[in-house]
């Protein structure tokens, strides 16, 4: 159930014997998040005071139907984690700290909190090995763990041709709800997904299968803002790492490396295309890193994006090449055509 913002009449507290005196000025109550609330989130309220500086002020906090003394004697009231006793009408006001004058109570601001939770994705595409870029002739697993039953689950995915279709005989083999490709060929790059057979979906992937000599590991799913980020640059005859240049969205990180470049701290700015460069063995492919921060919104917008992705893919594939170029080229302008085309759909 989602949280109800509504202004009611002034309400009527009482709080203490004496008749305060009142300076004209009205508190006003800000809710953060003003949209959904659910339990185990965080809630914040905050008493806002129009005429003068905010550390001009205490703050008292009252719940009604709750004690008379003040729940808080913050400006920012936080509850975490939120759950339905937290439930209620909730009013603030302010005393001016020079000469103890109180503002008018605030209008009363519902708080409800839903007994539910932020619903994720019903299924993860997990990939095996967990890297974007793979060599042509290289195995792949794709397995779609689901949070409850997972039959019915299907791994399908959209290439470059233009073409959706089930994991089958085709380019794979089924078990249960994994599929496997024992041979990659370049015609495997493309975006892969879960889908049941009512319709949900899982988060997009996107796998590049070169048949050049040098490939760019990359987690395939997005790196959280906080976490360590390790690259590595791999030749196709040797399996561990080769002296490579790094690159990201055209600039160069690292000069001649051993193969292995590591964010110890990552953030939002890290977040872009990313590739490596062998002077005599060649370049790897590009892949976009997407990374995602803390703050709740963002979380919860890694959540519902690829939800959307997954639906226009079923529905109309063209539709979702058109407007993956279009934020591509809105982010990176400077790329070329053919960047654009290939690694947008990273973003998600």
């Amino acid at each position: 159930m989602p949280v109800t913002v509504r202004a009611l009449p002034t309400a009527t507290l009482s709080v203490g014997p004496e008749s305060p005196v009142h300076t004209g000025e009205t508190a006003v109550v800000i809710l953060q998040p003003d949209k959904q609330t659910f339990r185990g989130e965080t809630v914040t309220l905050r008493c806002q005071i129009q005429g003068e500086r905010d550390t001009d002020w205490e703050y008292s906090w009252y719940k009604k139907s709750s004690s008379l003394s003040p729940v808080s004697k913050d400006q920012e009231y936080t509850i975490s984690p939120v759950n339905e006793s937290h439930s209620g009408e909730y009013t603030c006001r302010g005393k001016l700290k020079r000469d103890s004058q109180n503002s008018e109570m605030s209008d009363a601001v519902t708080l409800t909190v839903s007994s539910g939770e932020f619903m994720s994705p019903p299924a993860s595409l997990i990939i095996s090995p967990n890297t974007t870029q793979r060599f042509t002739s290289d195995s792949l697993s794709l397995s779609c763990e689901v949070q409850s039953n997972s039959t019915g689950w299907t791994v399908r995915r959209y290439t470059d041709n233009g073409e959706v279709s089930d994991c089958s005989s085709d380019w794979g083999s089924v078990t249960g709800s994994t599929c496997s490709i024992s041979s990659l060929q370049s015609s495997d790059s493309g975006v892969y997904w879960c889908q049941s057979d009512s319709g949900g979906n899982s988060n997009p992937l996107n796998i590049t299968v070169t048949n050049g000599d040098v490939i760019l590991e990359s987690p395939v799913h997005p790196v959280t803002e906080g976490d360590t980020l390790t690259l590595h640059c791999r030749y196709r005859h040797d399996s561990s790492d080769i002296r490579a240049d790094f690159y990201k969205d055209g600039l160069v990180l690292q000069n001649q490396t051993t193969g292995e470049m590591t964010i110890p701290t990552v953030s939002k700015s890290d977040e872009g295309l990313y590739w490596c460069k062998h002077p005599e063995r060649g370049e790897s492919p590009k892949s976009w890193i997407t990374v995602t921060v803390t703050v709740r919104g963002e979380i919860k917008a890694s959540h519902s994006l690829p939800r959307l992705l997954c639906s226009l893919l079923v529905v109309s594939p063209y539709l979702l090449v058109t407007i993956v170029i279009g934020v591509k080229c809105w982010r990176a302008g400077a790329q070329s055509h053919e960047d654009k085309r290939q690694y947008a759909v990273k973003e998600t």
